[in-house]
């Protein structure tokens, strides 16, 4: 294993931010000059249709002189997203779920069993 790769695998400080099926990795690493940077990594989790499943992963690599404008457009365009649209997640998987939540049992048909409008779901596939 080569030094530059000893490097990449050395972890100083880290956090794990899950979010369904994405995982993101926040890891402050050293250069070879002893500095530190740090890494922002996703990982999405997909199932195959054997239900085996793979990671992507996706990287980048923030250094030190780039932290103030990072930072501030990061807070820039947070703060766009959530002025403009709030804070209230809107996605089609979303909606649905909100709708299924004003699904009364007065609305079924009386010869259906409330439990037979459930869909049963793999949580390894959420």
């Amino acid at each position: 294993m080569s030094s530059h790769e000893m490097m990449e695998k050395e972890e100083i400080f880290s956090k794990i931010l899950r979010a369904g099926r994405r995982t993101y990795f926040f890891d402050v690493r050293a250069t070879k000059a002893g500095d530190y940077y740090l890494t922002i990594t996703e990982s999405k989790k997909f199932t195959n249709d054997d239900g085996s499943f793979h990671y992507k992963k996706h990287k980048i690599y923030l250094y030190k002189e780039d932290f103030a404008e990072f930072e501030e457009i990061l807070g820039e365009m947070t703060n766009y997203i959530i002025n403009e649209k709030g804070e209230e997640v809107i996605s089609e998987r979303h909606q649905k779920d909100f709708k299924r939540d004003d699904y009364t049992d007065s609305d079924m048909d009386s010869s259906e069993s409330s439990t037979d409008s459930f869909t049963d779901v793999d949580f390894d596939d959420i």
